[in-house]
């Protein structure tokens, strides 16, 4: 099925008191033999913590872990020397955790709530040393257009160690995009909020989607649009 749209209320949404979380692929306790990874993208989730919420640290290896900050202000620790300070809506980060590192997901703000998406990637070699790089980008510079935020290509985007991209987008009502999607490659697409038709197909917010064995995909915005899009190696 080239297009494989899972509306909102298909998705999981676990209730933590402290956090909200929307897993897309399994994750914890949550388990989906339908959904168990695309592609080298093993993991998807739509987190919300409330003000001066913590998740305890926790280790993790052989993960390229990914976060894009949708709204509030995200911080991070870990045990690595990670970079500092707190990164507000629109920023990504790009943690390797190779050969072993602990991390933890913190909402700077003790007055205002935090959401985040995290996206594991699995990196194309093991035992990589953890680091971690990341990016402040503006609402200008995703508006009306794909950004290019993380690529394993480097470059103005942060470095991910795979043949994976992360594109982010704020797309004003009739405006469109356009992203090739070359041979055996796959999208997961996200509505993170608005109205918009993909191929054809319309998705509100909370809809995702996954797209394979298409030539390009299109977005056209009905209403405004934050939109978040995975490009990875389907092999």
């Amino acid at each position: 099925m080239p297009l494989r749209i899972r509306k909102d209320d298909e998705i999981s949404d676990v209730e933590g008191g402290w956090f909200r979380a929307r897993w897309h692929y399994s994750f914890d306790t949550y388990r989906d033999p339908e959904y168990t990874r695309f592609g080298t993208m093993r993991v998807f989730n739509d987190d919300r913590l409330v003000p001066g919420a913590v998740w305890p640290m926790h280790p993790h290896r052989d993960i390229e872990g990914l976060t894009y900050v949708v709204e509030g202000m995200f911080r991070h620790e870990d045990n690595v020397g990670g970079a500092p300070g707190p990164l507000p809506a629109g920023s990504v980060q790009r943690m390797t955790l190779g050969s072993g590192a602990n991390h933890s997901e913190q909402n700077a703000s003790e007055t205002e709530p935090m959401r985040f998406i995290q996206i594991w990637i699995m990196p194309a070699e093991r035992g990589l040393r953890p680091g971690v790089e990341q990016k402040v980008f503006t609402t200008q510079d995703r508006t009306d257009t794909l950004l290019k935020a993380i690529s394993g290509e480097g470059g103005d985007a942060v470095l991910v160690h795979q043949d994976a991209h992360v594109f982010v987008a704020r797309l004003n009502a009739g405006r469109s995009v356009e992203h090739p999607l070359a041979t055996g490659r796959g999208v997961y697409l996200y509505v993170i909020e608005g109205d918009a038709y993909v191929n054809g197909e319309q998705m509100q917010t909370g809809s995702a989607a996954q797209v394979t064995d298409e030539v390009r995909i299109q977005i056209s915005a009905n209403a405004t649009s934050e939109l978040i899009l995975v490009d990875v190696a389907l092999g």
